[in-house]
């Protein structure tokens, strides 16, 4: 069989049998961070613009838009709600493939579940082997010499790419497609996921739009397959396949299907604390450390920021603007910025959406500490780069005391993962943004039941009556 006729025979097999309950109970705690992100997102100007846009298309009520009673074409749906789960940043991630996988597949997952009315555990089935199949096409395209996305390296966004093939396996179970059909709907996938990155360097808001268009196109993908369309089943390996064509002669085929149902590469999975950017939050975690040791903010002297050597081009240059943030957004990428707050004292988790306004990155005490703040490049966390983004803090204290507090391990991660009352904190701390605390429990409480007895789309009609 090929890389993609596997993977297809491996959606079949868990659509028929099912997954443990270990596994869909990690499904509910993903959805769950998804849709507090999405909640949190409501008022975003891309999210407004994604919705006027789906809005004009029209169509068949067959899905829910998170913060709309209107019901919209499924396609339509997951776009929009796939740009709500991007817009903050606040998504989880996999690495090192630095792929945001869930951002992609729940949205087409959830308004196709809606659609077929499908129970909870085939949500929950549906929605880990599309999350798999992204990562671990994320994975192909991973550079282990040099450490980086051969897809990144070439100007394209991985996310957008894979993220699509694996909203298309998530959509075509649901649907109840066979192995051959779940083959052709990745074949057709693969015709439709792209995003080029430039924006991150130069500016515009199209990649926040990425994750959506990738569960649009996966649901749409899925439509297509079901309804008699073939795609390749050489896609993935073939002389003008997917891995070629983006990553020329970069890529490991044997990272999509190697142990692949025994080992899942979906556990390499990091949900992101804090509402900045993910580079930062080894740093503040480190600042959370030394804010319990009782340190008093007014006698640091000096702090030292150490960090992977490629990390400084984004959250420490130019030096001048990361220490006074020239923008709330801004200040999210801000190492020094990010450091100070969670030293004097952030909301959520440490840090929360309240930290990143215009009005918080200008506060004299933040910035003043701010100023002190050198980040360098660290050896050792080069070296753990981009396995995990770690990151040193020393501090120094006015009567010569040196301080420090090494983190290797990201927080949300497998290796020091958020507790369930996390997870919880930091949903209602998103969800709080757009309902109030009553109706976040009873979300809560029905994600927590999709491995069991909820319906997705109980939940997506709570999502509509609530918003």
């Amino acid at each position: 069989m090929t890389p993609a006729e596997r993977l297809g025979a491996l959606a079949e097999l868990v659509a028929n049998d099912g997954l443990p309950a270990s596994r869909r109970s990690d499904v509910a705690g993903r959805v769950l961070d998804l849709l507090g992100n999405c909640l949190a997102a409501l008022s975003e100007r891309p999210a407004e613009a994604v919705a006027a846009t789906v809005e004009e298309w029209g169509g068949s009520p067959q899905a829910t838009a998170i913060g709309s009673a209107t019901r919209l074409p499924a396609p339509s749906a997951a776009l929009l709600n796939g740009v709500l789960a991007h817009s903050l940043d606040f998504d989880d991630t996999h690495l090192p493939s630095v792929l945001h996988p869930s951002a992609a597949v729940v949205p087409a997952a959830l308004a196709v579940a809606e659609q077929t009315d499908a129970s909870g555990p085939a949500f929950s089935d549906a929605v880990a082997v599309g999350v798999e199949v992204t990562c671990r096409l994320g994975m192909a395209g991973y550079d282990e010499q040099n450490a980086n996305s051969v897809f990144f390296d070439r100007g394209q966004h991985a996310t957008a790419i894979c993220g699509t093939v694996g909203a298309a396996v998530a959509a075509g179970m649901l649907r109840g497609l066979s192995a051959a059909r779940l083959t052709s709907a990745i074949g057709i996938a693969c015709s439709m996921g792209s995003g080029i990155i430039e924006a991150n360097r130069t500016g515009g808001t199209v990649k926040r739009i990425h994750c959506g268009w990738a569960a649009h196109a996966g649901v749409v993908a899925a439509a297509l397959a079901g309804n008699g369309i073939t795609g390749p089943p050489t896609v993935l390996e073939g002389r003008f396949g997917l891995l070629r064509a983006f990553c020329g002669d970069r890529f490991d085929l044997e990272a999509v299907t190697r142990d692949l149902g025994e080992r899942w590469e979906s556990d390499r999975i990091f949900v992101k604390p804090y509402p900045c950017n993910h580079f930062t939050h080894a740093g503040v975690e480190a600042a959370l450390r030394i804010r319990r040791r009782d340190v008093d903010p007014a006698i640091i002297t000096e702090l030292t920021l150490g960090v992977p050597e490629p990390v400084l081009r984004t959250i420490a240059e130019p030096i001048e603007d990361k220490r006074r943030p020239l923008s709330g957004y801004h200040g999210a990428f801000s190492g020094p910025y990010t450091v100070a707050a969670a030293l004097l004292g952030g909301g959520g988790l440490g840090l929360s959406h309240a930290d990143f306004t215009d009005t918080a990155v200008a506060d004299p005490a933040r910035l003043a500490l701010a100023a002190r703040v050198t980040p360098v490049a660290d050896p050792e966390c080069t070296r753990i780069f981009p396995h995990q983004f770690p990151a040193v803090l020393t501090v120094r204290l006015a009567d010569g005391t040196v301080l420090e507090e090494r983190v290797r391990h990201n927080l949300g991660g497998p290796e020091n993962p958020l507790s369930a009352a996390d997870l919880t904190a930091k949903f209602r701390m998103n969800a709080r943004r757009a309902v109030d605390d009553a109706v976040a429990a009873e979300l809560a409480a029905l994600v927590t039941g999709l491995a069991s007895d909820t319906r997705p789309a109980a939940i997506t009609c709570l999502l509509r009556s609530a918003t």
